[in-house]
């Protein structure tokens, strides 16, 4: 089945040269230049990986990244003109995977589109080994229950919903906050230590929860 990539992006000359890379590496590209006619391509069918510039005409690239999570928790790699890293955090924050600053090499774009896909691909197979029940707020690792708090429950299940992506402290914040008014940044660092702990008396081999530094927490499986 061929590998379909979304290329959302406004600079003709930019797209076109990341559609040639992208059909030279077997994928199928498929380029739009408006935010609004992306999403509305994106509702009729999901594609299996999306480049997407910030500054987009119609929907910019931020909310048109938020629009589509709400959608499908498909690959999404942000391009951005601006270095700034606040920028760069308000794409990791809306979803994104990854993210590249003009210019950059569509090699290096293509490398990542692969690791990606490889990535997300192993977390679909892997997360067959990872039971989360919303209702029940129970976690099983293969045949083994987490004994979790509730808010360690809520700050697992919110990573574990989209595997590889960061989370910023933020936005764990809020999550914790669901169950505790008495939430701080050190708090979160305390529950993911205890997090950690537990995961490790199941899977002592493997890392599960990962610090990023400087942005927050991702879980891989």
């Amino acid at each position: 089945m061929t590998t379909r990539i979304l290329i959302v992006e406004d600079e003709d000359d930019l797209s076109a040269i990341i559609a040639d890379y992208a059909k030279a590496a077997g994928f199928e590209p498929v380029v739009m230049s408006n935010g609004n006619a992306a999403l509305a391509s994106v509702r009729q069918s999901i594609p299996d990986l999306i480049v997407l510039d910030i500054m987009l005409p119609g929907m910019d690239g931020l909310s048109l990244c938020n629009a589509v999570r709400a959608l499908s928790d498909v690959p999404i790699i942000m391009v951005t003109a601006r270095v700034e890293e606040i920028d760069r955090l308000l794409g990791l924050e809306a979803g994104a995977d990854d993210y590249l600053c003009k210019p950059f090499s569509p090699r290096e774009l293509v490398a990542r589109i692969k690791a990606i896909l490889r990535r997300h691909r192993r977390q679909d197979e892997d997360a067959r080994l990872v039971e989360i029940d919303e209702r029940a707020r129970t976690v099983r690792i293969g045949s083994q229950p987490l004994e979790l708090t509730a808010t360690e429950f809520n700050l697992f299940a919110a990573m574990a919903r989209r595997p590889g992506t960061i989370h910023s402290r933020a936005q764990l914040l809020d999550v914790a906050s669901r169950d505790s008014l008495d939430v701080n940044d050190r708090a979160i660092d305390s529950h993911i230590k205890n997090l950690r702990r537990k995961i490790a008396a199941v899977l002592p081999d493997v890392d599960v929860v990962h610090s990023v530094y400087g942005l927050g927490y991702r879980v891989e499986f």
